[in-house]
């Protein structure tokens, strides 16, 4: 059945009698994302997408995709740590966890997944290349939702961080969870250094000397209407990934 794709509300009695062509791993983090967003929006964003793709793929292709749980553990800038409740985890539990999720799929069959990360701090490539090696049969593809297309061509002042994408994105999925007269205005300070800010290279931002709010961008702009068009052609590029994966070659 269409439904039978999101695990966090199944029962094995829903499941056990399906084959599920591909695993869909949705990953976030728990942080504040600005004064009017969820601790969990990254988790939350990564997981609602993966489910409207996941069924818009059993509709349009065929493909049967189990979405897992969103795993909340993320990885955070210096300055984020320090507030309340923002939860940092290190490359190395980060690298346990998905290990210890890739054997207990393997065990059971499964030999593709696809990672969905909602949170800007997490990076699964290194992770991944070693896992290729000790289960060179399970194909493990990466990628980040809010990337997958351009957010200028939908959206007027785009940031990195509870802006306009992810307030309008969680307007459109959950408006109950957002409160945009709470919201901070998002300003933040760049970096002083022209080297840095043109990105001849890279280190983690102070988050405490970048933002007072937590935001970085103005989400002000951000409308239900704007989250329904921009996540519905991502929704669109995934589905077509999933069929792929499951009837393509990977190589000419």
């Amino acid at each position: 059945m269409m439904e039978n794709v999101d695990l966090s509300i199944l029962s094995y009695g829903k499941v056990k009698d399906l084959k599920y062509d591909l695993v869909i791993l949705p990953w976030g983090a728990t942080e504040p994302h600005n004064l009017h967003l969820p601790y969990l929006t990254d988790c939350i964003l990564a997981h609602d997408i993966a489910v409207d793709a996941a069924l818009r793929a059993k509709e349009r292709y065929g493909v049967q995709c189990m979405v897992m749980p969103p795993v909340t553990m993320g990885a955070q800038n210096p300055g984020q740590r320090e507030l309340n409740f923002c939860v940092h985890t290190r490359y190395e539990t980060q690298k346990a966890i998905l290990t210890d999720i890739v054997a207990s799929l393997y065990v059971q069959g499964f030999r593709k997944m696809v990672i969905i990360n909602g949170h800007g701090g997490n990076c699964f490539k290194n992770m991944i290349r070693d896992l290729a090696f000790e289960y060179p049969d399970f194909l493990i593809a990466s990628s980040e939702w809010f990337t997958v297309l351009p957010a200028k061509d939908y959206f007027d002042d785009p940031g990195d961080h509870a802006d306009e994408v992810e307030t309008s994105v969680m307007m459109y999925y959950h408006p109950e969870l957002v409160n945009l007269d709470e919201a901070g205005e998002g300003k933040y300070k760049p970096f002083a250094m022209k080297s840095l800010r043109e990105k001849v290279a890279w280190t983690p931002r102070n988050w405490q000397k970048v933002s007072d709010d937590t935001g970085i961008g103005n989400p002000k702009l951000a409308t239900s209407e704007k989250g329904k068009n921009f996540s519905g052609a991502i929704v669109y590029k995934y589905a077509e990934l999933f069929a792929e994966l499951i009837g393509e070659k990977m190589y000419l």
